[in-house]
């Protein structure tokens, strides 16, 4: 190459060069500007995250409390579940041992105070929602009577003829089933 080509390519290197420099210089400019914009983004966004983190922590320290809570409340449920039904049954209890530490008492005195002891229990029955079971002349239900022999009787089969022990419901839950009979059908000759 001459010096002259030289010289010209050295010249167009050079405009090349201070083309690049002034095409860099915006360009570092805008990345600037773009790098800031990006910076103050991601503040934004990282303060975002943090409040959301703790709202998040917040609401399962309150999830956690409320549980514990809940937990207690049915703790407490179950512990003092019988403490109503208990107190309703302390009259009975009192009128029990007021008979029995009475002195000579005639059969009339002593039948009419088990009455009223009775008449008590059953008031304390009600209010705890136990309900009696005497299902004679009702269908047999296995799921609240249980039945202790089969008789041929006038009755339909299937059909409770006699009570050989009341049976008892709680909240239409069985706490004891009725002991029965039940009728096999008219006996057949």
């Amino acid at each position: 190459m001459t010096a002259k080509a030289q010289d010209a390519a050295s010249g167009e290197e050079l405009i090349a060069t201070g083309a690049a420099a002034q095409a860099t210089a915006p360009d570092a400019a805008a990345t600037a500007a773009v790098a800031d914009d990006i910076a103050a983004q991601l503040a934004k966004v990282e303060a975002e995250v943090s409040q959301l983190k703790d709202a998040w922590l917040r609401a399962k320290a309150e999830t956690d409390n409320v549980r514990k809570v809940a937990q207690a409340d049915v703790a407490k449920a179950h512990k003092y579940a019988i403490e109503r039904f208990a107190e309703d049954l302390l009259p009975v209890k009192d009128a029990l041992e007021q008979t029995l530490a009475a002195g000579e008492v005639s059969l009339d005195t002593l039948k009419s105070g088990a009455d009223l002891t009775l008449k008590a229990l059953q008031s304390a029955f009600q209010r705890a929602q136990v309900v009696e079971l005497n299902p004679v002349g009702e269908k047999f239900d296995p799921h609240r009577h249980q039945a202790m022999q089969m008789v041929a009787a006038d009755q339909p089969a299937n059909t409770v003829v006699n009570v050989f022990q009341k049976g008892y419901l709680v909240n239409d839950r069985v706490l004891r089933p009725a002991l029965v009979t039940v009728s096999s059908g008219p006996a057949k000759n």
